[in-house]
């Protein structure tokens, strides 16, 4: 155990801990803008269908329901322009985090390998790589990478941390480059559904992938848009002979998605009305946050999509961890995301209206 632990990096949130007691110590209470994770009521209609299917004695599949798998690939025909989708494209995965972190083992890939991702980007990437044992690269542009050894290509469009969307034609650009080397591309795009100054396009949509699905598979979460980071939602869609692989690898390891959550994200797929009103709050949130920042003499870089503000001082992370923690308001540092990130922080605004509405007063 000790010998896998080993090749992980220290937890970076542990390194949070004594801000977050500063910040607790505010009269006002703490005003949390760290985790972006959901606080808004999960939508009645999928609280609904979870209770209806909660008497599930048997065993799910790890391929999930027909139901299931009619909702994912309706869905991604609908929502990220995919076309001739078939069962055989979706996979439901339990979170995709477990997904990121476990995707280069089942993917068989260990020592002489390589994983890429951005510089600037979400830990998990690189833990999926030291837990199999596969070298972790980080790229500017991935077309300037190396091939040789690459077998994993993370995309991360909108990004996190710092929100930034790449555009359809530079999408393309890196989907062929990946193709004519043979290096898989995952593209996570867990935010698609949260642009704000950009309209993010998906690696499976037709101007993106010329209309197939080799070599390139879309990773998708329904914690931000539904709410439902609580149900560990989330699936895969892309190409069907790596799907058919992780299936049935996955199915060795009973990692199975709850009956009553594939009940759940039908619910939640087949309805765009909970998602609008979702989108609103939290534009309104990042609205007030962006302008209260802004104010307060900090910069805004990126951010055009995703659930955070990639925002600076011109002064090192932790200074500025540091300072808003005196008045009260948490927020990650930057280099958790990368040594390019060590003069930023990520404001996410997944906090209440009355904590956010707090957090302005603050910087006011």
């Amino acid at each position: 155990m000790s010998a896998v632990s080993s090749r992980l990096p220290v937890f970076p949130w542990d390194k949070l801990e004594p801000y977050k007691k500063t910040a607790l110590a505010h009269p006002d209470g703490i005003v949390d803008l760290s985790v972006g994770t959901p606080v808004d009521p999960v939508p009645a209609l999928i609280q609904e269908a979870l209770v209806a299917a909660a008497d599930s004695p048997g065993y799910p599949t790890v391929w999930g329901t027909p139901a299931l798998r009619d909702a994912l690939t309706g869905w991604c025909e609908r929502r990220l322009g995919a076309t001739g989708f078939a069962h055989e494209n979706v996979l439901p995965v339990v979170g995709s985090k477990e997904l990121v972190a476990w995707l280069p083992t089942q993917l068989g890939l260990g020592a002489g390998d390589k994983v890429a991702y951005p510089r600037l980007a979400y830990p998990t990437y690189e833990v999926g790589a030291r837990l199999c044992g596969a070298e972790a690269v980080v790229y500017d542009d991935p077309t300037e990478l190396d091939p040789a050894g690459l077998k994993l290509l993370w995309l991360n469009s909108p990004s996190n941390p710092t929100g930034e969307v790449l555009p359809k034609d530079e999408l393309a650009r890196i989907v062929a480059w990946a193709r004519e080397h043979g290096v898989l591309v995952f593209s996570d795009e867990c935010y698609l559904e949260l642009g704000w100054e950009a309209d993010p396009v998906s690696v499976l949509h037709p101007d993106v992938s010329g209309g197939s699905y080799e070599g390139i598979v879309a990773v998708h979460s329904l914690s931000k848009r539904s709410n439902l980071a609580g149900y560990r939602a989330a699936f895969v869609a892309g190409d069907a002979a790596v799907l058919g692989e992780l299936l049935q690898i996955r199915k060795h390891g009973g990692m199975m998605t709850a009956a009553p959550v594939q009940a759940a994200t039908v619910a939640a797929l087949g309805d765009d009305a909970h998602v609008a009103e979702q989108r609103e709050r939290y534009e309104a949130r990042r609205a007030a946050l962006k302008a209260a920042l802004e104010a307060h003499g900090f910069r805004i870089e990126h951010s055009e999509a995703s659930l955070y503000l990639w925002a600076t001082r011109d002064e090192p992370c932790w200074d500025t961890v540091a300072y808003l923690a005196e008045k009260g308001v948490l927020v990650a540092p930057g280099d958790f995301y990368g040594e390019a990130g060590a003069r930023f922080v990520r404001v996410a605004f997944t906090a209440t209206d009355e904590r956010v509405e707090a957090a302005v007063k603050r910087l006011g």
